[in-house]
């Protein structure tokens, strides 16, 4: 809007110099440049990211399955696992020993951080295994993956108006730089003369 208000004012301003109405004409087209590419970055970005991660759902929804574990008995806390049930973001609260059966129909035991506040033996808790047994972070839901790609159309969009900005500062820096380059030629040609009485006569 302020590019538009600039041309308008300066449209039968006599002051008006062909580099003053260049920069608002530039102004404009980098206006109407980001109203066109920052949607249209956008909703490609975020619709390709949507596709692969609803993609990337479903084959975890088919890979991965909620087993139920037993507890055989507590163990100390390690900061390096990180509980596959609390791949939401939650902190597992401690770390057991545990068995559980696998989806193939065998036996799996090994340790497992839980949420359960206090794991006695014989306690039942919810894990995550693919097909073999073996333990797997949650899968991603639907919601997740949806924000996901929201954030990262989101992204884009601004990534796509902020690069049309740069280039417009730059074309307007370029031109500040022609137009000082013009002054100083000018100071050049009348410097020797410029302030001196009887000149031009």
């Amino acid at each position: 809007m302020r590019a538009i208000g600039g041309l308008w004012r300066w449209r039968h301003n006599p002051l008006c110099r062909r580099t003053d109405l260049a920069e608002a004409w530039v102004a404009l087209a980098a206006l109407l440049l980001a109203l066109v590419a920052a949607p249209v970055a956008g909703c490609l970005v975020g619709g390709t990211t949507h596709t692969a991660l609803q993609r990337s759902v479903r084959a975890q929804q088919q890979t991965r399955h909620p087993v139920q574990a037993t507890v055989v008995r507590t163990l100390p806390p390690s900061p390096l696992e990180i509980a596959p049930e609390t791949a939401s973001g939650q902190e597992p609260r401690s770390r057991v020993l545990a068995r559980w059966t696998a989806p193939d129909g065998t036996g799996r035991s090994g340790p497992v951080p839980t949420l359960l506040k206090d794991p006695r033996p014989g306690d039942r808790f919810g894990i995550w295994t693919d097909g073999q047994g073996r333990l797997t972070p949650r899968p991603l839901d639907t919601a997740t993956a949806t924000t996901h790609a929201v954030l990262a159309g989101s992204g884009a969009a601004l990534a796509a108006a902020a690069l049309v900005e740069g280039g417009r500062r730059l074309i307007v820096r370029w031109m500040v730089r022609r137009r000082y380059a013009g002054w100083d030629r000018a100071w050049e040609k009348a410097g020797p003369d410029w302030g001196r009485t009887g000149t031009g006569n």
